[in-house]
């Protein structure tokens, strides 16, 4: 089984900084493209930030340059640096693993799918 463990998450003041991380564990075989999301109430949850294994990013136009997405591919952890933080950054921040498994050593690695975290919740407020 396949774990993502998100953390960092908290109340901060118009203009603070918050950083998320989020790790994946379990029977891992190899993680692809690894992301945040984010869901505001009665909004749809929408992409924040993704990262490939060889480390090419995207943003939402609502969190460039401000925003920043790493990741340390030995840990399997991704993080997201929030600063400049606005008041509709609010909501909850998911992260995404897209990787494939294999849960024996002698088995085939499955094909990948996408796995998420239970979500961290993010309050821009003063």
């Amino acid at each position: 089984q396949v774990q993502l463990v998100e953390s960092g998450g908290g109340l901060v003041r118009p203009g603070g900084s918050l950083r998320l991380s989020c790790t994946a564990s379990g029977s891992i075989f190899t993680i692809n493209a690894m992301g945040w999301y984010r869901q505001a109430p009665g909004k749809q949850r929408e992409l924040v930030a993704t990262i490939t294994s060889g480390g090419s990013t995207n943003y939402a136009d609502s969190v460039k340059g401000r925003f920043t997405i790493s990741r340390d591919n030995a840990k399997n952890t991704v993080y997201l640096q929030m600063n400049s933080l606005k008041p509709e950054d609010t909501a909850v921040y998911y992260c995404n693993a897209n990787l494939q498994e294999r849960p024996y050593i002698w088995s085939s690695p499955t094909e990948p799918r996408d796995y998420w975290g239970q979500g961290t919740q993010v309050t821009v407020s003063s």
